[in-house]
């Protein structure tokens, strides 16, 4: 099947198919180093004429570097679980798609019922507001506010950290809650992401996948967190791939149409390696 044909820096280019990699837990270990394999195996599916992105739940700030370092040469990054969609613009990157939302009633629900929780908003303009530091944020750029100023105008993403709370107690706490308003992903212990209502990694990438005219059925993306679950779908809905990681849990597994090897044998170098 012919693939998407556009010009990148003057030249005639073919993409075969168009692959979104999730980046925490697929692409990266526990300790941010690489899983084996994917680095090479990113590199033999991009030389091989696939267009490969990063589609995370990161911000920007905390992506750019593995774009470089694994030497991606497409034109689009997906961040934010989807609320941000980075294009290149020259030798820099431009916020090309952004989406927000009021932030403030989700927020008072919140705060009522975790008011020793730690609270962070990502603004549109992609800085970064939070209540208290914690190191698994990247803060560059960022300020530290009162509560009430969170809420202050729209936001692209709410991350609530809340360390005396288990996955399980978080997710009586969302029904409890009923977000119905907005998208919401349990990450890893006591992590909340919270997205605009409709908005997730399958709907941004089905943006740059109309954008690169790339056919529904020429996609493959990979990931292992309940906030790749909507990718999933997305890609499985065009005939598709979607790759879980071993270690996901069993509602990510369930939701793919494929499973490979953990992130610590290097699963998703595995997985790439079924298109050459």
């Amino acid at each position: 099947m012919v693939g998407a044909v556009r010009r990148r820096a003057g030249r005639r280019v073919t993409a075969r198919g168009l692959i979104g990699l999730d980046v925490d837990g697929t692409i990266l270990l526990q300790d941010e180093t690489y899983s084996p394999g994917v680095r090479e195996a990113v590199a033999e599916v991009r030389d091989a004429g696939y267009e490969v992105m990063l589609a995370t739940g990161r911000s920007w700030g905390g992506t750019r570097r593995y774009v470089e370092e694994l030497g991606l040469s497409a034109d689009y990054v997906v961040c934010s679980n989807g609320a941000v969609i980075l294009r290149r613009d020259g030798d820099g990157w431009e916020r090309w798609h952004v989406e927000v939302f009021d932030p403030s009633t989700v927020l008072g629900l919140l705060q009522d019922r975790l008011p020793e929780a730690r609270y962070m908003v990502e603004l549109a303009s992609g800085q970064r507001l939070y209540t208290a530091v914690l190191d698994d944020w990247t803060l560059d750029g960022g300020r530290q506010v009162g509560f009430d100023e969170l809420a202050a105008q729209p936001v692209s993403r709410i991350v609530v950290v809340s360390p005396q709370h288990d996955e399980a107690e978080f997710q009586r706490l969302v029904a409890e809650v009923g977000l119905n308003e907005v998208s919401y992903a349990i990450g890893w212990t006591a992590w909340l992401d919270i997205a605009p209502q409709g908005v997730d990694k399958g709907t941004a990438m089905e943006r740059v996948r109309l954008q690169l005219d790339v056919p529904e059925d020429r996609v493959l993306v990979a990931g292992d967190g309940r906030n790749d679950i909507g990718m999933f779908g997305w890609a499985l809905a065009g005939g598709g791939r979607a790759v879980a990681m071993g270690q996901a849990p069993d509602e990510v597994k369930a939701a793919a149409g494929e499973e490979t090897g953990v992130v610590d044998d290097g699963g998703l170098a595995t997985a790439l390696r079924t298109l050459l």
